[in-house]
């Protein structure tokens, strides 16, 4: 075949991500009194293969955001690099102002808009909290730019199962005791519920005063002699 006349999609190697590979499954994130909770665990999936359990998928973002990812951690590796440039950039101007949670929040739902029209998306989920200037701000967009704000926020299977809890138990003025506590059910339900998840979690709070804190890493008490758990088949139509 001579090189000449042959397509360069059939010489070049493919630089893009056509399936995730190492994924991480759920994050939430909730607005409480004094800022932004956000919650995930440390679960890295090779397929269906729970390959890594040191994963960190929570990292603070300049003066006054928190990102949070799900989905294929190279691809949340590459979105950091972006926004190290964003920030050194905004930084660079030593103006006194500083991007906040909005205008992160807005240069993310671009990225991933943008990548997905060039049909090489960013395979992931994000939710970006913070607080400036006394206003806090939660919002999410997935990897193809749908993109929303809210009180509470979930993504992959926490949509499902964690969002229901959320609305039921989520209020305004939460103190950082309970709204941990509202965490840990939901990482809990998630916990027994999806395959992917794994009991080790980090929980990352942001606050205007405090800046951005994430905790170490710590497991939650679990109880698995429920019936259902012993025996999920009792009951069942049919028999495999």
């Amino acid at each position: 075949m001579d090189p000449k006349n042959t397509s360069p999609l059939l010489v070049d190697d493919i630089q893009r991500t056509q399936y995730p590979y190492v994924t991480g499954t759920s994050v939430i994130g909730i607005k409480y009194k004094d800022g932004i909770l956000i919650a995930a665990d440390m679960g890295g999936s090779y397929g269906s293969t729970l390959r890594y359990k040191s994963v960190e998928r929570l990292k603070g973002i300049g003066k006054h955001s928190l990102l949070g990812a799900s989905g294929e951690i190279s691809d949340f590796q590459e979105l950091l690099r972006y926004l190290d440039d964003l920030i050194l950039y905004d930084n660079m101007w030593d103006d006194g102002n500083s991007f906040g949670p909005k205008e992160v929040h807005n240069y993310l739902t671009r990225v991933m808009y943008n990548r997905r029209n060039k049909f090489n998306p960013l395979w992931n989920s994000l939710v970006l909290g913070g607080v400036k200037n006394g206003q806090k701000y939660l919002g999410t967009v997935n990897m193809i730019g749908v993109h929303y704000q809210d009180n509470h926020v979930a993504t992959g299977f926490g949509n499902h199962l964690a969002v229901p809890i959320l609305r039921d138990e989520w209020k305004e003025d939460l103190s950082f005791e309970d709204g941990v506590r509202l965490l840990e059910k939901c990482m809990r339900v998630l916990l027994y519920r999806d395959r992917s998840a794994v009991n080790k979690l980090q929980i990352a709070k942001i606050t205007e005063e405090g800046g951005v804190t994430i905790s170490p890493p710590y497991s939650l008490k679990t109880y698995w002699e429920f019936a259902a758990f012993k025996n999920p088949t009792a009951g069942a139509e049919g028999s495999w």
